[in-house]
């Protein structure tokens, strides 16, 4: 992956957009890690930069990786297909993290 390269991960158990600005990799695969600007949702196909605009991420927290780069890093815009697919993986995450929880709670009982 190059820099510039737009795609959505989990960071910090939240499915973000990510922009990645330098890959590192080793010998092992599962090794791999990306230094990653961080964007959350600011309105219609809009994302801007997180409070916490940088995280070091695997290559295993890629979710998605779009076929486009941006050089922006304050702000970045989803075609409508790219936005889509951003919405549909946060709202699985989500689903998945809440049946982690009621089957956590359940156990409690």
């Amino acid at each position: 992956m190059n820099r510039g390269t737009v795609a959505i991960a989990v960071v910090q158990h939240q499915v973000m957009i990510i922009q990645i600005v330098q890959s590192t990799a080793s010998d092992h695969r599962r090794d791999r890690w990306l230094d990653v600007y961080t964007y959350t949702p600011f309105g219609d196909h809009l994302f801007l930069a997180s409070s916490v605009p940088q995280a070091r991420i695997t290559a295993s927290d890629l979710l998605t990786v779009f076929p486009f780069r941006t050089t922006t890093t304050d702000m970045i815009e989803l075609p409508a297909q790219a936005y889509q697919e951003f919405l549909q993986l946060k709202a699985k995450h989500q689903k998945k993290q809440e049946n982690l929880w009621r089957a956590w709670k359940a156990k409690l009982r």
